[in-house]
């Protein structure tokens, strides 16, 4: 069904979706239902699609607030549910504001040396797994949208090789960092690097200073937690490359997830953006 799956995994359990925003929770639901599997939905308020709530009897799904831990863990138990996945975006603001700790919350963030996306979804994640639900690989039952090396749109601007390393060697030292997982270079100049404002803002920045042959490189951290954090491109981000005019996208083989691949791909030869898979 996926390679993302665990060898032992089984399919007769029952499935737990903790949907943030956008396509991503709606394509992976559409996926394993597809695949036989029994689902269950968790809504983050103020964050899931009212479209992809409303496809879940009232019976098979619970809605949490951001930061909610406890009651998280109180309603995928309540659910049945063996094996949970957690897929779409949670506005980043909501770390700072806009959150809703519970005792658990605030005893697991007490714990945390850093209070950043990584720890703090990290530290859920383990909560989950000591409530003896499988939290799985954010990736599964998404393999055909992964980024595959070579040439996916031939883009109307030649990105020079040179510029193209000294791209991917920038998104590599700033994932390494911890910092973002994209950047946007203009012929050897870094016009703008990815932070906690997330890809679609980076864009729009680099695109102020109106320079020419800007590419845009995503790519994975060494060390991806991908139960949670997976790089992602989609029709939201063909939009701002379009509005910012940049016109080149790399994206790491084997890394990065096109949401959804045919319908991305279409959109780019219609916008004239070039799509690249770079080696991992």
């Amino acid at each position: 069904m996926s390679r993302f799956l665990p060898d032992d995994f089984d399919s007769s359990k029952m499935l737990a979706l903790i949907a943030g925003q956008g396509i991503y929770p709606e394509l992976l639901a559409a996926r394993a239902r597809k695949a036989g599997i029994s689902l269950r939905l968790i809504e983050l308020g103020g964050e899931t699609s009212p479209e992809l709530v409303e496809s879940f009897p009232t019976s098979e799904r619970s809605a949490v607030k951001v930061g909610q831990v406890g009651k998280l863990l109180k309603e995928l138990k309540k659910l049945g549910v063996s094996y949970a996945v957690m897929a779409g975006r949670v506005t980043p603001g909501k770390l700072f504001r806009g959150l809703h700790p519970d005792l658990k919350a605030i005893r697991m963030l007490a714990g945390l040396e850093r209070k950043n996306a990584e720890t703090i979804f990290g530290a859920i994640g383990e909560e989950i797994e000591q409530a003896g639900i499988h939290l799985l690989d954010a990736r599964i039952f998404m393999d055909e949208d992964l980024a595959k090396e070579g040439v996916l749109v031939q883009g109307k601007e030649k990105i020079e090789p040179e510029h193209l390393k000294y791209g991917i060697e920038i998104a590599r030292e700033n994932a390494r960092l911890d910092v973002g997982q994209g950047v946007v270079v203009s012929e050897g100049t870094v016009l703008a690097v990815e932070a906690f404002e997330g890809t679609n803002s980076m864009i729009a920045r680099a695109g102020e200073f109106g320079a020419k042959n800007c590419l845009f490189v995503k790519l994975g951290k060494p060390k991806q937690d991908t139960r949670f954090d997976v790089p992602v491109f989609g029709l939201q981000t063909l939009k701002a490359m379009k509005e910012a005019g940049i016109s080149n996208a790399a994206l790491e083989s084997g890394s990065v997830l096109l949401l959804d691949k045919p319908q991305v791909v279409a959109e780019a030869k219609k916008l004239g953006i070039g799509l690249s898979g770079i080696l991992k």
